[in-house]
This record gives structure tokens, sequence and C-alpha cells, in this order.
């Protein structure tokens, strides 16, 4: 299930209701943060919403002590304990569910993320690109950036500090990805004005709008170790406007919006002459961004 198929399978285009899950794991405690999401899945799903979005590392917590502790904290997918417990909710709510988990692969970690549905597992992710310290603790992600053919149009999983970088979006709109799921664990950017809006939701802002993305942000809250997190969950539509406001900044809650898909593949449409994706020029693009051109490294 983890191919990318042609748009005319999803035939009727209906709107689907999504939800960002915005919650306060706590590091080591992976019983309560299992139970914790397990709540406000149910909660999310009698609310209506089929997808379903928790933050990054939710099950473990983010901030490690040491590699052993990151170790002890991980498992493996899908058999490992928070993926069987989100495909039993799935499959109970009918509803997909895409969650954050420290992956243990062997000796090897990965901060990623997994995607389980009413029919079971349906993928992996793993963050391409570290944040911090967590180099530490994590191999870089080796999956690429695949594409997930659901009921509910296609769907896509990028995680936290992968957002900073346009290409990730680029690569997923030419799979012809509908809705990109980020579990994320944001944290305050320096020369952030309080009260402003945050850098990440500005990101995810422009990257929808330019590519034509529905992205789900879902954030965590609180301060782990003495690391404040921002809270500040978002839901943008495809032509980049938020499709419900943000979420505070450190209460726990669930932010939910309505997608209708064919409204969001037409928003790819600027004006009557113009489609982003189509007017590129890849043939400036494509010899610099590939291995011929020794461009500097600022």
């Amino acid at each position: 299930m983890s191919a990318f198929r042609s748009s005319d399978e999803t035939q009727e285009f209906p709107s689907i209701t999504v939800a960002a899950v915005q919650m306060e794991p706590r590091v080591g405690c992976k019983a309560e943060n299992l139970e914790v999401s397990l709540h406000l899945i149910a909660e999310a799903a009698s609310a209506g919403a089929q997808i379903v979005v928790l933050p990054e590392l939710v099950s473990s917590g983010y901030v490690f002590s040491s590699r052993e502790e990151a170790f002890e904290l991980a498992e493996s997918v899908p058999a490992g304990i928070s993926t069987q417990a989100w495909e039993d909710a799935a499959r109970q709510h009918n509803v997909y569910v895409i969650g954050g988990v420290a992956e243990r692969v062997g000796h090897k970690l990965y901060n990623a993320a997994v995607m389980v549905g009413p029919e079971g597992y349906v993928g992996t992710y793993r963050k391409l690109h570290l944040w911090g310290d967590e180099h530490l603790y994590f191999e870089v992600g080796d999956l690429g950036l695949p594409v997930f053919h659901t009921p509910f149009g296609r769907l896509a999983m990028i995680i936290c500090y992968d957002g900073w970088f346009p290409e990730v979006y680029r690569l997923l709109a030419l799979q012809g990805a509908d809705i990109v799921c980020m579990p994320t664990n944001w944290v305050p950017m320096p020369g952030q004005g309080s009260g402003a809006m945050i850098m990440a939701n500005t990101l995810a802002m422009a990257n929808a709008h330019v590519n034509g993305l529905n992205i789900i942000c879902a954030n965590r809250v609180g301060t782990e170790r003495g690391q404040l997190f921002v809270g500040n969950s978002i839901i943008v539509g495809a032509d980049g406007w938020p499709l419900v406001a943000p979420g505070s900044a450190d209460n726990q809650q669930i932010l939910y919006a309505d997608i209708n898909l064919k409204a969001s593949r037409q928003s790819r449409r600027l004006t009557t002459f113009n489609t982003v994706l189509r007017d590129r020029r890849t043939d400036i693009y494509d010899p610099m961004l590939g291995t011929g051109w020794q461009l500097p490294r600022y």
C-alpha cells in the first residue's frame, strides 16, 4: 500500500475531516504517553476525524539524557507497542493515525513516523534532517519520501525540521501527494517576537501555497528537561491559508479542519495561465542541482 497511484482512483473527491493532536508527552513515560494518545485519537474520531496526526516522538518523549536512554525507549516498527496500539485504535475507530516513534532497527535508531489505518500498518517515514543533538541518538533517514495511497487521498509524512527544506515538499508534490502529515516538536526560533506567528507556521503556509499541498502539523507543548516547546499546531490548506487558527502555545488540544481533495488539487492552478509545478524551469534548475556543478557551500 506504499505506492503512488493515479489521481483517478479517488473518484468522488469527498471532503474529509482531519485532526492535529497537540499534547505534552513526558520523556520516559511510554505507557502514560500511549494512554493519552489513544484517548485523544478516540476523542478526535468521535468528533468525525478521519485522519489523526500526533506529535514527533510522542510515545517516548524527546529530550533524551543519553543514547542508552533513547535506545531503551525505542521500539521496532511495526511490531512495537505503540504501532500495535495505534493499529488497534485505527481499526476500532475507522481512522488513519500518524504518530512519531523512536524506531529501533538492530543497533540503529531512527526518528520515525508511522502510518496505520483500518487495514493495519501502512508505512514508515524516517526523518531526513536531524535537529540539534538528535545526531547523537539517531541515524539520518534512509527511506526517502514515500507517498501512500489511501481512501482519503495520497498521504505523505515528514517530521519537524524536514519542513525547513523546500525540496522535501516539492518532491512530495511531484509524486502527487495531497496531504503532508507532520509530527513535530517545534522549539522557539531566535528573534521570535512575543505574540508573533511562529516561523514554522510561516514555512508551512509558504510551502503549502507553492506546492498545492494540505499540511497537518501536530506539535507538542510543555517544557521537558529545560527545553520549551511552542505548540501552535496548525492545519494549512493547499492554497497556503490556514484552515483553522493555530493552536495554543501551551495547552493540550485537538485542531480540526475539513479538506476537499478536488478543490485542493485545483488550487495548484494559480491563474488561467499559471500552474506552479508546470511552470518550473527544470532546464535551468537540473544542471545546477545535479552533480555537474561544483557550487560553494555557505
